[in-house]
């Protein structure tokens, strides 16, 4: 049933897609001959004439990079970042299509225009879908029903994760495998696999071996293949893989990296440098009246450097020299301490720097040298490394990207005495995700988020004691 209705989904989505192209070409001109008054050298009937050949070239490009197969696992930031790169290509090919065929007239200020109404009509009208479609699945619409294959403990955690989300979706039917092994319906063993799946026409087959189930492999595939069902495998090593793992082939053999990271990229590495660049610059600006304002305050209370410097771990686990205003008076443990609200050293304008961190403001001067980033995970003192790398799991995978000012772990609430094993979780989910609207995302909720220091407080309070057990000093600048 899923793929009868994947398939009327995927028609209505061309269809809608074509009359947002319609749409956006004609609110472009209004726009441009009739709000903003330009000068009308440009019949309407050219802008029709041209979106009639846009259309075909765009939902060719959507089809190739993948924007109607199914999203239902997949993030509106990954897709976001498939439509503005279609979007992307599809703009060069129509000023292409616009300099080599030479039959059409179009402003180019409603061109650009017509792109971006464009992309705001086809993203907004994609948003609205995921929202119907996750209501819908979670009271047990548009399901996907799924045969688990498996006994060991990778089974059970995706029989957990599939039915702690009803908003995906997936009703798994029953397992195959050994008897009362798992929390489901049992519907035979390895052998009747392909007696269980001529029974019924089901969407999709997890197949979750465990390491001492591997020889049973060949038959489930051959059984899939025969019965014409699809099939997805959980690797054994999952726990250790990144959620988008990349797929090199040597000679033959399919190569798989555990953890892809985007940013290893030359492209993605580039746009988000420039995005620094030109972020801390204007950052920097608007932002100096309040750092010179603040440098004075502090040498009047406090007297001394005005900038407290302390050596951190950054990309490739180098180290480099952090900037910030200093918040308390001189700590000769500075290497190795850690604050806490109530420490004793702090004055009442470096508690107030602090709260709404003005303090941090000088790492502006980092991202701008190419020490750190404006998102990314945040960096540690050397002594804390050493520390962590051995008692936190994936601790040191941070460290294979630039630190930032803030991050996806800050915005959720987990910064400075917080879970450090929540950080790591949220670290890793920025490294294995990143995307430019993911950052941009990031930046805009940082400014939110201050708004909300409750949520804060009650993450700091539930985990100061495990961050006790792991270490005794609380004094570092962070």
């Amino acid at each position: 049933m899923i793929k009868e209705n994947q398939k009327l989904f995927n028609r209505l989505n061309v269809i809608t897609d074509a009359v947002a192209a319609f749409a956006a070409v004609t609110l472009s001109y209004l726009l441009v001959f009739h709000v903003l008054d330009f000068e009308k050298n440009f019949p309407l009937i050219d802008y029709i004439k041209l979106s009639i050949l846009f259309v075909p070239v765009q939902i060719i490009t959507f089809g190739c990079m993948g924007l109607y197969d199914s999203f239902r696992t997949k993030t509106f930031v990954h897709e976001m970042g498939k439509l503005v790169r279609a979007f992307v290509v599809d703009g060069i090919m129509m000023v292409t299509m616009l300099y080599i065929i030479r039959m059409f007239h179009f402003s180019r200020w409603a061109l650009f225009i017509f792109l971006a109404l464009d992309l705001i009509i086809v993203a907004t009208k994609r948003f609205v879908i995921r929202r119907v479609l996750k209501n819908a699945r979670s009271i047990g619409y548009n399901k996907k029903y799924v045969v688990l294959v498996g006994s060991g403990k990778s089974a059970q955690e995706y029989l957990e994760a599939v039915s702690e989300d009803k908003s995906l979706g997936l009703d798994c039917v029953g397992y195959v495998g050994r008897k009362g092994t798992l929390d489901s319906k049992w519907l035979g063993g390895y052998e009747d696999i392909i007696s269980v799946l001529d029974a019924r026409n089901y969407d999709e087959v997890v197949c979750a071996l465990g390491s001492d189930e591997n020889n049973e492999l060949k038959r489930i595939v051959e059984a899939c293949e025969l019965t014409g069902t699809k099939i997805s495998v959980i690797p054994v090593i999952y726990k250790y893989m990144s959620g988008t793992p990349s797929i090199d082939v040597v000679n033959g053999i399919p190569l798989m990296n555990i953890r892809r990271i985007p940013l290893d990229n030359i492209g993605n590495a580039f746009i988000k440098r420039a995005t620094d660049i030109v972020g801390s610059l204007v950052l920097i600006a608007l932002s100096s009246p309040i750092m010179l304002v603040s440098a004075i305050i502090i040498k009047i209370t406090m007297g001394g450097k005005v900038i407290f410097r302390q050596k951190r771990v950054g990309l490739n686990k180098k180290i480099f020299v952090m900037y910030k205003l200093k918040s308390m008076r001189d700590n000769q443990q500075s290497e190795t301490a850690w604050s806490t609200d109530s420490d004793p050293r702090k004055t009442r304008f470096g508690a107030l720097i602090r709260k709404l961190s003005i303090d941090e403001l000088p790492q502006l001067f980092n991202v701008l040298k190419g020490n750190m980033s404006l998102v990314g995970p945040r960096p540690e003192i050397p002594f804390y490394v050493e520390s962590f790398k051995d008692s936190v799991p994936l601790y040191m995978i941070k460290h294979q990207v630039k630190p930032g000012m803030t991050g996806l772990a800050q915005i959720n609430g987990y910064r400075g005495d917080t879970s450090i094993e929540k950080r790591i979780e949220f670290d890793i989910q920025y490294i294995e995700n990143w995307s430019y609207f993911l950052d941009l995302s990031i930046l805009i909720k940082t400014v939110f988020c201050f708004m909300n220091k409750e949520k804060l407080k009650t993450k700091k309070n539930d985990s100061s004691k495990r961050n006790g057990e792991k270490l005794n000093e609380r004094t570092k600048e962070n």
